[in-house]
């Protein structure tokens, strides 16, 4: 909702959090949110995933976003899946409704970000290696430090960024490696040639090549967004129509992906379309899961680091089949989830 330079300022700031020294440092406590969940879904046999992916993502954003250990055992994970809840509903604010029962969830969720943050700046030693820390950190162009609302309403943001489209696009890979057992045997067939055992690190997640193209596809298929809203800010012409100033445009992702001019029989699942011999991402904007230009998504690498790394655990140690007679069409709304969920048997290969 920001524009001009404090927009840009704010990303400036923000972007400190997913640079590429920020994100190496994710990784040891993301592999440990990883490999407890993976022990807990195999002592669970079966499992409906996507709830499971919402309780996953939401314990590494918090863990490594605000340094809350946990969180989804704590009133933090109930509050936040109340709010999700009503985001999507008729704003009616009359008592019972998800939209009153989300707008209090909210209000409980800024309460407890502004009490982290009271603790945070008493503590003489600085935690600059999450997005809080740096929040605390940053000064405007004149000194002035961040008020604690701006803060609040910027975590929260980055919450919720980090939880709701990485939940649906985890799911979506489970399921579709799933519904192609052969592509998941290649990408198993590339973890076991890297041999990288416990060794996981930034240049070795960049090794994964195919494991990168099987990413790519899933985003381009399910893409955990519709799209994205633009305000013209000067009238101008694109195909013949004119598009005056002020008016709001949208574009849409989905659409984009399956475009028959960029991508060759785009409604099949085939990761080998974005390997070195055919690249048919290749056009701007063809590929646009994060979205483009001074507003993609800020966290793109963070959550391609999150996907990566659950991916190559899972190709690489264990199994898991779709239960029969589960209903596997997508709900669409907030973000892609079949509607069942995606209930699994999963074990240890």
């Amino acid at each position: 909702m920001q524009s001009g330079e404090i927009h840009r300022s704010r990303r400036k700031i923000l972007a400190q959090a997913f640079q590429p020294r920020a994100l190496a440092g994710y990784i040891p406590a993301m592999k440990a949110i990883t490999r407890r969940y993976l022990q807990k879904w195999e002592n669970m046999g079966t499992l409906t995933w996507y709830p499971e992916m919402r309780q996953y993502t939401f314990d590494i954003a918090c863990k490594l976003l605000v340094g809350i250990d946990g969180a989804t055992e704590t009133k933090l994970g109930d509050w936040f899946e109340e709010w999700c809840n009503g985001l999507f509903t008729v704003p009616l604010r009359l008592p019972g409704t998800k939209f009153s029962r989300a707008l209090k969830c909210r209000q409980k969720l800024l309460d407890r970000i502004e009490a982290i943050i009271e603790e945070r700046s008493k503590q003489k030693q600085s935690h600059p290696e999450d997005a809080l820390g740096l929040l605390l950190q940053a000064r405007d162009e004149d000194g002035t430090p961040l008020k604690v609302e701006e803060i609040k309403e910027q975590i929260l943001n980055l919450l919720f960024a980090g939880h709701e489209t990485l939940t649906s696009s985890l799911t979506s890979l489970c399921l579709k490696l799933a519904q192609y057992p052969h592509i998941k045997e290649k990408a198993k067939t590339e973890q076991d040639k890297l041999a990288l055992e416990d060794n996981l690190t930034l240049d070795n997640l960049k090794q994964m090549t195919y494991l990168d193209q099987v990413m790519k596809e899933v985003l381009r298929v399910v893409p955990p967004v519709g799209g994205g809203f633009r305000e013209v800010i000067q009238t101008c012409e694109f195909q013949g129509y004119q598009l005056p100033k002020g008016w709001c445009v949208l574009y849409q992702i989905g659409r984009t992906h399956l475009d028959e001019q960029v991508y060759s029989h785009p409604q099949d699942f085939d990761p080998e379309r974005f390997g070195p011999q055919r690249e048919e991402d290749k056009p701007p904007f063809s590929h646009i899961p994060f979205g483009g230009g001074m507003r993609e998504c800020l966290g793109k690498e963070f959550a391609r680091l999150e996907i990566k790394l659950l991916a190559a655990e899972l190709v690489q140690n264990y199994e898991w089949e779709l239960l029969p007679n589960q209903d596997l069409q997508m709900i669409t709304i907030p973000t892609p989830r079949p509607r069942d969920g995606l209930r699994v048997n999963f074990h240890r290969r």
